[in-house]
């Protein structure tokens, strides 16, 4: 069972959340995490650019225009243009919903399959356990990077690869946050009784354990976005990840970054910016979700 001061905090936002409205409790949320909610903004901007990317943007992203390449920015093209005379600004817009598409697909399936196998390695135990953690920790061994590299590099580039690269090296990560809670639920009775009313394994990790470890894996899974972001755009870079024509942040700094950075240094600097804004808005966001759902850092 928790400690009195968790079951307390538990109480008053539970009792927050019933007692006020939506509107109420949203505002006042944004008050307490002002950089939670600033994080917030940025992922909603991103996700409604990159829903309505077509309404919003004006010009073709993949269409190569040489007449009007490397203009700089100003009232026809407010980002200016790149080596192929495509608009900056609706790459931009465009490589946002390549961002995260690999960002959601990658956090998603690396964190519930995490969360399933912590789950299972703590309930379990014993030989399952220990086996389970020393996988877990050859996988741990290596960076992120340096994983998502190795694997890109076995499958080849493309979109559903990149998905794949990333996605591995954040299972190991999930499992072994979530197994440490789980491990302190599996002694709580009701998964006690659970067993003695001869409930199969599965339905008591699905339906008694899962449900009570999702405080973490929402963590994880929020930082998780930005991660795949950034790891994206580094495959991309280095020419393993999405390939052209298609738009991407990380294909846009590998055109522009060294060759022209001296005659059309805007071709880096926007695309740069909108990856160091995505994964700041998710980083704060996560962190802000992480004070609300973790009892003892909550203070509403």
């Amino acid at each position: 069972m928790g400690t009195i001061a968790e079951i307390d905090a538990e109480t008053e936002f539970e009792e927050l959340v019933e007692k006020k409205p939506w509107p109420q409790v949203v505002a006042k949320l944004a008050r307490r995490q002002p950089l939670g909610a600033f994080g917030f903004g940025i992922v909603v901007i991103m996700l409604l650019l990159s829903a309505f990317a077509e309404f919003v943007t004006v010009y073709d992203p993949e269409l190569n225009a040489f007449e009007v390449m490397l203009t700089p920015p100003g009232d026809q093209f407010f980002l200016g243009t790149d080596q192929f005379g495509r608009d900056v600004l609706t790459r931009i817009i465009f490589g946002a919903r390549t961002a995260l598409l690999v960002g959601f697909s990658a956090a998603f399936m690396g964190a519930s399959a995490g969360l399933v196998l912590g789950v299972a390695s703590a309930y379990f135990g014993g030989t399952f356990d220990l086996l389970f953690q020393r996988v877990m920790d050859v996988f741990l061994a290596f960076p992120l990077i340096i994983m998502a590299l190795a694997i890109v590099s076995i499958f080849g580039p493309g979109l559903e690869n990149v998905i794949i690269a990333i996605t591995i090296p954040f299972i190991p990560q999930c499992a072994r946050v979530v197994r440490s809670n789980a491990l302190a639920i599996r002694e709580i009775p009701y998964v006690d009784a659970a067993r003695a009313l001869g409930f199969g394994h599965a339905r008591i990790i699905l339906r008694h354990m899962v449900p009570n470890v999702m405080a973490p894996f929402l963590i994880m899974l929020s930082t998780f976005v930005g991660h795949a972001i950034l790891l994206e755009a580094s495959l991309s870079y280095l020419g393993l990840g999405v390939q052209e024509p298609t738009p991407a942040w990380g294909l846009m700094l590998q055109g522009g970054a060294e060759e022209y950075a001296e005659s059309a240094p805007w071709m880096a600097i926007w695309p740069g910016i909108a990856i160091s804004l995505a994964v700041f808005g998710f980083n704060l966001f996560g962190d802000a979700l992480r004070d609300v759902l973790d009892p003892k850092l909550r203070s509403l």
